[in-house]
C-alpha cells in the first residue's frame, strides 16, 4: 500500500543537521542502547496488528481537545477530515518505522523531514492543504506523554511477561523522546540546535 506523502529514504527528504557523532551523542543522552533497538523490534511485532487501535486512541485524544484539532483546521475551527486521514496513515507508518527501521542516516533524515512538516517551513505542503501554518512547538513536547503513556496496554496484549513489557515500553519512551528532540530542529534558532 502506498501512503501519500510518505517519502522515507527518498531524495525528497531533508537532510538532518546532525553529524553521525551528534546523533550518537543524542542517543547516549536519552540512554538509548542496542537493547532498546531489540525491544523496539519486539514491540513492532506486538503492535503490528494494533496500529489502527492505537491511532483511534491518539486521534480520540486530539479530537477531544479543540485546541489540538485546530492544527488540522482552516484556522476558524473547521477540521479538514481529508488532512486528518492523510496524516493518520503517515502517523501509523511512523509507529512501524519507530519500531522496525534501523536508526541510521535515513531514519535520522526522515525525523528532520517530519519536524519540517510540523513547522512553517513545510507544514501543509505534503498534503496541499490550507491550514494553520505551524504546530506550536510546545505541543510536540507535550505529546511525548500521551504517545508514551497510552502505549503500555497495547504492548501487554500478547502475553509477554511484565519485565519484557516494561523493556518494550522504556524503549518506546526513549524512541519518542529521541524523535521529538529531532523534530525540534526546525524550531530552534540556527546554531542553537
Amino acid at each position: 500500500m502506498t501512503i501519500s506523502g510518505y517519502t522515507y529514504a527518498s531524495a525528497a527528504v531533508a537532510v538532518s543537521p546532525l553529524t553521525p557523532t551528534d546523533f550518537e551523542n543524542l542517543k547516549e543522552a536519552v540512554l538509548f542502547e542496542a537493547e532498546d533497538e531489540r525491544y523496539l523490534r519486539l514491540a513492532g511485532e506486538v503492535l503490528a496488528d494494533q496500529i489502527e487501535d492505537i491511532l483511534d486512541v491518539w486521534y480520540g485524544f486530539v479530537a477531544s481537545h479543540p485546541h489540538l484539532v485546530y492544527y488540522f483546521s482552516d484556522g476558524q475551527g473547521n477540521a479538514n477530515s481529508a488532512y486528518l486521514a492523510a496524516v493518520r496513515r503517515r502517523f501509523g507508518q511512523w509507529i512501524v518505522d519507530t519500531c522496525q527501521r534501523p536508526y541510521n542516516q535515513d531514519w535520522l533524515n526522515y525525523q528532520q523531514e517530519i519536524g519540517l512538516r510540523h513547522h512553517r517551513a513545510k507544514k501543509n505542503q505534503t498534503d496541499g492543504v490550507q491550514s494553520v501554518p505551524l504546530i506550536d512547538h510546545r505541543y510536540l513536547v507535550a505529546f511525548i506523554y500521551p504517545i508514551t503513556a497510552t502505549m503500555k496496554p497495547f504492548l501487554a496484549k500478547q502475553g509477554h511477561d511484565a519485565a519484557e513489557v516494561e523493556k518494550m515500553y522504556q524503549a518506546w519512551f526513549k524512541a519518542v523522546v529521541l524523535s521529538v528532540a529531532l523534530w525540534s530542529a526546525p524550531y530552534i534558532k540556527e546554531g542553537d540546535f
